[in-house]
């Protein structure tokens, strides 16, 4: 017993030593190296190492980087007695950081806090650091009542990145703003007030970066102008604009990536993306709009459109025609049925992406394929769609007497296959593509291992890699069979 106590005490001795050699490494490293590593930690985590020793607390006031969340801040710990909310020790803990650091330069503030976290201590934490010199700033605030930002933040001279989240309203930056060093601005649930938009691009003339989510249109014809710009999200999906949107017109000739998610405009009177690499385009149709597209399609109706915006869905279509990688929701290729006269060819298309849904139709799939005459990639996510007598040879859902292919020159090299489910239909569908795509070389078919018509039927999961087997004997493109795990 006397022995293995020895051995333990020894134990600790050896580790204590290794501890303190290193804590002495550590504490010889350099101040500026030290508040480096600080500021990976959150602000609460580093604002406990100043208990630590003067210079602990000497460095903790230079830290550059600041996060406080009030959540966080009050998070119920496991094992213990659940916490009394109480925002007055956050708006404390935040107070005295502040006043710990005095007006040492700060480089990113975030603030994450709801309602009970009283405005004007929020007011006065966001002009300290913006009087220090900030310029990374993110801003959640949460409240019951309309939050107006302070002034100062519509014309900071420092800011670079700025990210608003929540009910802001930005209707005061129509009459004074200015940011010339702002590079990113990301509006989320943010109200953009009338004849503001371009007032916003004007002020920030260095803007490369613009995402706006869950933002309201409040006028109704809206102009993006900028020569530099080269990131654009406008993403309104689940969110009623205040104004029918007649016209969006883009003059963005730097722009590099468009991700575009919003009701039909009326209409698209400029769409300029002459270096456009990737865009994303999911257009929202009621069942109204969708109805009509086809009776258009059939011919069932000889005249204008009833509902707006149809009809000049080309010309936002046109102005991608540069682009290099296109993503399209099923909404988006039902428009695009309506353009299939207009449709421009796309001859720097080296990777086109659609979603399928079961109500959707792939009427515009033979036009779309046959105007990319440089597509090297393919990808389908879901096969099944709604059935139409329009999709030519893209898919086989009525059979056609005529034998030509007219897609057998389509240049696709490389299919991926999303959403498998193992049906007897995907089956025949993949088995048509390999019939039609005569430049296929590769084909993945990705299989989601949540999907129960696939992996909980043995005679299925037979069936499907007997037909897997098939494929790479009768073709000489190299089907493979994957399985992506949960997200």
């Amino acid at each position: 017993m006397y022995k293995v106590i020895t051995i333990l005490l020894l134990f600790l001795l050896i580790l204590y030593s290794i501890e303190v050699q290193r804590m002495d490494l550590f504490s010889s490293l350099p101040d500026d190296l030290l508040c480096h590593i600080l500021s990976f930690l959150t602000t609460k985590e580093a604002a406990l190492t100043s208990v630590l020793s003067q210079r602990w607390r000497n460095l903790f006031a230079f830290v550059p980087h600041l996060e406080f969340d009030d959540s966080v801040f009050l998070h119920q710990v496991e094992g213990k007695p659940e916490r009394v909310r109480n925002p007055q020790s956050f708006m404390d803990f935040v107070d005295r950081v502040l006043t710990l650091q005095s007006d040492s330069p700060i480089v990113k503030f975030s603030l994450k806090c709801k309602t009970g976290v009283d405005s004007d201590h929020v007011d006065r934490w966001i002009c300290n650091v913006l009087k220090r010199g900030v310029s990374d700033l993110d801003l959640f605030i949460d409240f019951r009542d309309l939050y107006w930002l302070p002034h100062d933040v519509g014309v900071s001279r420092t800011l670079v990145e700025l990210r608003l989240a929540s009910e802001f309203d930005l209707y005061w930056w129509e009459k004074d703003i200015c940011l010339p060093m702002l590079k990113t601005l990301v509006l989320d649930s943010c109200g953009l007030c009338i004849g503001l938009f371009q007032i916003l691009l004007s002020a920030c003339p260095a803007l490369e970066e613009l995402d706006m989510t869950n933002t309201r249109w409040r006028e109704s014809n809206v102009t993006v102008s900028s020569q530099i710009l080269k990131e654009l999200t406008i993403d309104l999906h689940g969110c009623g604009s205040l104004v029918i949107l007649k016209s969006l017109s883009f003059d963005a000739p730097s722009l590099v990536y468009f991700y575009y998610c919003d009701s039909l405009a009326e209409d698209y009177p400029q769409v300029n993306f002459e270096n456009l690499v990737e865009a994303q385009i999911n257009l929202l149709l009621t069942q109204g709009q969708i109805e009509q597209v086809r009776a258009l399609n059939n011919e069932m109706l000889i005249v204008d459109d009833v509902f707006p915006g149809l009809g000049n869905a080309w010309k936002l279509i046109t102005g991608l025609r540069n682009v290099q990688e296109l993503y399209l929701s099923p909404d988006t290729l039902e428009v695009l049925s309506r353009c299939c006269e207009a449709m421009p060819v796309f001859n720097n298309l080296k990777l086109l992406s659609i979603w399928s849904d079961m109500t959707r139709g792939w009427q515009a799939m033979p036009v779309l394929l046959r105007n990319c005459p440089h597509l090297e990639t393919l990808m389908i996510e879901g096969l099944l769609h709604y059935v139409t007598d329009q999709c030519g040879y893209v898919c086989d859902c009525i059979s056609r007497e005529d034998k030509v292919r007219p897609l057998t020159s389509c240049p696709v090299k490389k299919l991926q296959i999303y959403e498998f489910g193992g049906t007897i239909r995907e089956l025949e569908m993949i088995m048509h593509f390999l019939d039609v795509f005569r430049c296929l070389k590769e084909m993945e078919i990705y299989a989601h291992e949540g999907i129960p018509t696939l992996f909980k039927d043995p005679k299925r999961v037979e069936l499907v890699g007997k037909m897997m087997s098939f494929y790479n004997k009768l073709w000489t493109c190299d089907v493979q069979l994957l399985v992506r795990g949960p997200l």
